[in-house]
């Protein structure tokens, strides 16, 4: 089982403010993931980075990147 997603916010260092389902907060560091492969190198383009959104309990971008709820709370940091 794992904890969806409820809210996604961009933040300008390339971290995301993610709101779970629980309502705990946590901050997920990007700037790893943007050397993996193609998808998520086309997120170091802050306009593409800016267009997360929330979607099937988990968050995806405009470029159809996403990430597995359990990878985003497992790798966030709790604020």
């Amino acid at each position: 089982m794992y904890i969806g997603i409820k809210a996604v916010v961009p933040q300008n260092d390339y971290t995301l403010l993610l709101t779970f389902e629980n309502d705990e907060q946590r901050v997920l560091d990007m700037k790893p993931y943007l050397e993996i492969g193609h998808i998520f190198r086309a997120l170091k383009d802050k306009k593409m980075f800016n267009t997360v959104r929330v979607s099937f309990r988990t968050i995806a971008w405009e470029n159809n990147a996403d990430l597995a709820p359990e990878i985003l709370y497992n790798s966030s940091i709790r604020i």
